[in-house]
């Protein structure tokens, strides 16, 4: 993990009290982690390090933007990122994850590698749908997408669902179903 040398805090080394870290995620930090969703980005990220005896508290505050698929189109789009938490390091005899703040590294090993953490930070900050704003998308994706909708005229359709430029309708065979899984 050679690649991720600059994301190295040496902990052993740092005096007792307060210390600051900047950093910018962009398009090669992305390549590098090799995620299939987020390739390319510009993300600033400030952590300041609080050092007690043997235990460090990192706070993290991350803000940018990053490019990722459109869920409708597939183009990519633009999506701002944002994240402050915590993360408490202390050392032990292994390296272990207590819980989602507590991290336990060797103490011989007296360092800890946070381009991961900050990869998950981004990540996790990324809505679970992400879909250009009204009229942004591709138009010829749109176009192709709106051959393959149902149409009033077809048949008997249900529950009408409104869908960026048109009113769409709900087959109500799908409707039945959603009632035998309520009933459940």
């Amino acid at each position: 993990m050679a690649k991720f040398d600059l994301y190295k805090i040496q902990l052993r080394s740092l005096s007792e009290g307060s210390h600051s870290f900047e950093y910018e995620l962009d398009n090669s930090f992305f390549e590098k982690i090799d995620s299939p969703e987020v390739q390319r980005g510009k993300v600033k990220v400030l952590v300041n390090l609080k050092k007690i005896s043997n235990t460090f508290e990192l706070d993290f505050d991350l803000n940018g933007i990053v490019y990722i698929p459109c869920d409708r189109c597939l183009d990519d789009m633009e999506q701002g990122v944002g994240y402050q938490g915590k993360l408490f390091v202390k050392f032990g005899a292994d390296y272990s994850q207590e819980d989602d703040e507590v991290i336990v590294i060797p103490e011989s090993d007296g360092e800890i590698n946070i381009a991961w953490f900050l990869f998950e930070f981004v990540a996790l900050s990324i809505p679970t749908k992400h879909v250009h704003e009204p009229g942004k998308c591709n138009k010829t994706m749109s176009s192709r997408l709106k051959d393959h909708l149902v149409h009033e005229d077809e048949e008997d359709y249900g529950q009408s669902v409104m869908d960026d430029d048109q009113d769409v309708r709900i087959d109500p065979r799908w409707e039945e179903l959603k009632k035998i899984i309520d009933n459940n």
